[in-house]
């Protein structure tokens, strides 16, 4: 179900995107924003993962460096059927951790030290399954996907601003956007990208807690871990920019009621719950 929603929720935010060319510039809009998006996603195919491994300022580590991490992800790749990830620490005391690459063949995974310092050897592993389960699904390359194709709508929307404080889009023809349209483009439709972006998200992470529980074989292992790390990013909050905030395995900012239509991970309550059921039904 969860991969449906996926699927359903990312032709959504393409069409939409396609809408926002068509309404600030009628067939060439539609155009330009299916070029700008084309582009966009190829060079984040290619480059996301070392941006973003840089940002964090995410060191490689040898098993000699980090033996305990190492002997973990190797022995969850291979019990995944794929090829050993690259292992990463981040000079960071904030409990977390994130998966990165566009494919298996070219994953990385990377740990806090305030992870390293705070979970036990079998909660750890269960945090490594869940960022495992999110390289066997290609999650990583979904996510940013969806956060690439949000970003291009919102620069569409300023765009918008732009031609409607210079006259643009008066023409309401065949060739031109709407005036009309152009307006719903600069205000309703960044957040409706936001909204299906961060929903696509907190899909991605359900997923990822189950099969992560089922490739360690003890979904106990990751709910005891959830439960230490919302605790320990309240205790000490990390330094993270928001674009990539969907990555991290807990969310980095606190967010109740309304806000979590906003947020990128689903409420820590809730993902808890269907980790204790499935040892229930197990």
């Amino acid at each position: 179900m969860n991969g449906l929603k996926t699927m359903l929720l990312m032709m959504l935010l393409t069409l939409l995107l396609v809408w926002g060319g068509a309404a600030l510039g009628g067939k060439q809009g539609m155009t330009f924003a299916l070029m700008m998006a084309f582009f966009m996603n190829f060079i984040t195919y290619f480059f996301s993962d070392k941006i973003v491994l840089k940002m964090y300022r995410a060191k490689e580590v040898t098993e000699a460096e980090a033996p305990v991490l190492h002997r973990i992800v190797r022995r969850l790749s291979q019990k995944a059927g794929i090829p050993m990830p690259k292992v990463y620490i981040i000079p960071d005391m904030s409990p977390n951790a994130f998966a990165t690459g566009r494919s298996p063949q070219h994953a990385a995974v990377a740990a806090t030290e305030g992870i390293m310092q705070i979970l036990t050897e079998d909660e750890l592993a269960g945090v490594m399954a869940h960022e495992l389960a999110h390289v066997l699904h290609r999650d990583i390359l979904i996510g940013t996907i969806a956060a690439t194709i949000a970003g291009a709508i919102s620069y569409l929307a300023q765009m918008a601003q732009w031609a409607m404080i210079f006259g643009g889009g008066r023409h309401d023809d065949d060739e031109g956007g709407s005036p009309v349209a152009a307006l719903v483009m600069m205000i309703v439709a960044p957040i409706a990208a936001l909204l299906i972006q961060m929903a696509i998200s907190r899909a991605r992470e359900y997923s990822a807690d189950e099969g992560g529980a089922k490739l360690n074989g003890n979904p106990l292992a990751l709910a005891s871990a959830l439960r230490k790390l919302e605790r320990g990013v309240q205790a000490i909050p990390m330094q993270v920019n928001p674009a990539t905030s969907h990555m991290l395995i807990v969310n980095p900012f606190n967010g109740k009621g309304l806000v979590n239509l906003f947020s990128t991970h689903p409420p820590i309550e809730e993902r808890i719950a269907r980790l204790q059921a499935m040892r229930l039904k197990g």
